[in-house]
């Protein structure tokens, strides 16, 4: 390969790599809410009773970057933090006294969430370099 075919190679390759990398973050998203979902659907996460705050757990639309993307999993629902982290011996703005252990669901998630990102990645330098 001469020089000129590696610069024209590389430089395909730079047009290609923002796209490819909004799709696997997309996909990442999609893989990680539907983790914390599945998490958050009894023990050792909370107790579903109607389904609507493990209905709630959303990837936000990705942010379109210059060379690559961001996507955001979250939930509206206001007990989210305190289903994940707890809420020891406080009192809430009603005076009502409360001890609630965590019921985690998002932290079991983290790490299958990471690996599906870098793999996710890797498939993307692949796509553009191929």
């Amino acid at each position: 390969m001469t020089p000129e075919q590696l610069a024209d190679r590389l430089e395909h390759a730079a047009m290609k790599i923002g796209p490819a990398i909004q799709k696997g973050v997309k996909h990442t998203g999609e893989l990680g809410a539907a983790r914390i979902r599945g998490y958050a659907s009894g023990r050792p996460g909370p107790n579903v009773i109607s389904g609507d705050y493990r209905d709630s757990w959303q990837p936000t639309p990705i942010r379109r970057l210059p060379y690559g993307a961001m996507c955001t999993i979250g939930t509206k629902e206001p007990q989210g933090k305190r289903l994940e982290f707890g809420f020891y011996d406080r009192t809430d703005s009603l005076g009502r006294h409360y001890y609630q252990k965590p019921f985690p669901h998002v932290q079991p998630a983290l790490p299958y969430i990471g690996e599906t990102l870098m793999a996710q990645m890797r498939l993307a330098v692949a796509e553009v370099l191929l």
